[in-house]
């Protein structure tokens, strides 16, 4: 059964990444043209600076269309099977554990759980930048960072989860739920105190295209992960019904 299920989440990974990769093509890619062509501009302000002897770009090993096209294409779409396959596991380990939530819905709920722990939360401390905003020397600071508030959000979200199953039958499904929550979010801010702060933008970078830039990159994932729990949660429920309905064919059989 786990073995479908992962399948499944393979799957809709895999659409969600299609659909991203449209999303990202359409809205990202203009905002990240106009970012390098602000980088252009700066570059050439510079060697006009330093005279024909200045500063020169390196070779570029691919060109922006492929860049555009295949390079994002691909990496948007090994993301989405990836986190498919993540939302697949963990559904297989909460489904059951919760509390008595329809396949459906505990999709839903993942999905949504999940974007915010593992994007939205992260991006609140780490946005994303387009190019020309962030220095090329501290890339991989940066990006140890993001990672490393990235997992600390999920176990905190993971913890939360079980801290409100335990105090559901004391206080309560709702109170237990404030309380969970209210203590994620007291722990994801004295993460985002302790974590140092990074802010590389350039005073003059165009304030529109950054914004921009963070929205629809937010618009990409947000297409992600809705694909990926609106369209598990049918399959999971024919999948776990089918199942369902066989133990309830056995036992009646005996």
């Amino acid at each position: 059964m786990e073995k479908r299920i992962i399948a499944r989440g393979l799957l809709v990974g895999a659409l969600g990444g299609v659909l991203a990769i449209l999303f990202a093509r359409i809205f990202v890619e203009p905002v990240i043209d106009r970012a390098i062509a602000y980088e252009d501009g700066l570059g050439e302000l510079h060697n006009g600076a330093h005279g024909a002897g200045g500063h020169e770009h390196g070779v570029e090993l691919f060109t922006r269309g492929v860049q555009a096209n295949v390079g994002m294409g691909f990496g948007v779409l090994a993301f989405g099977v990836a986190m498919g396959a993540l939302f697949a596991v963990a559904y297989c380990v909460a489904h059951g554990r919760v509390g008595n939530i329809s396949p459906r819905l505990l999709s839903v709920l993942l999905a949504g759980g999940m974007l915010l722990s593992v994007y939205v939360v992260p991006a609140l401390k780490y946005p994303a930048n387009p190019p020309a905003v962030s220095l090329a020397e501290t890339i991989h600071q940066r990006t140890m960072l993001y990672l490393l508030m990235v997992v600390v959000s999920a176990v905190l979200a993971v913890a939360a989860v079980w801290l409100g199953r335990r105090l559901a039958p004391r206080f309560g499904g709702w109170s237990a739920t404030l309380i969970a929550a209210g203590s994620y979010a007291v722990a994801v801010a004295i993460m985002m105190l302790v974590l140092p702060a990074i802010d590389e933008t350039p005073g003059d970078f165009p304030a529109d295209d950054l914004y921009e830039f963070r929205l629809y990159s937010l618009g990409t994932q947000l297409v992600l992960w809705a694909t990926i729990g609106l369209v598990f949660a049918p399959l999971a429920a024919r999948l776990l019904g089918e199942r369902d309905g066989s133990r309830r064919a056995a036992s009646i059989s005996a």
